[in-house]
């Protein structure tokens, strides 16, 4: 169970990682969920990349280690 939840939370951290991406390459001024962020255009796509990426390996892991534990039952 916990795998799964580890599933969910990368699947959102990278849905709102990739969305925020292209937010913010659509419209440079249109920061969404990280405006408080100093640091301009750079550092919020730099944010929303590293979560899109981070999303990305935390639901692949936690997939593949669900998928074991199926298994193994």
């Amino acid at each position: 169970m916990k795998h799964v939840i580890v599933l969910i939370i990368g699947m959102l951290l990278l849905v709102l990682g990739a969305q925020g991406v292209i937010r913010l390459l659509a419209d440079r001024d249109n920061a969404g969920l990280l405006a408080w962020l100093p640091g301009g255009f750079a550092a919020w796509l730099a944010c929303y990349a590293v979560a899109a990426v981070a999303g990305a390996l935390l639901a692949g892991w936690g997939s593949k280690k669900a998928k074991q534990s199926e298994r193994g039952r």
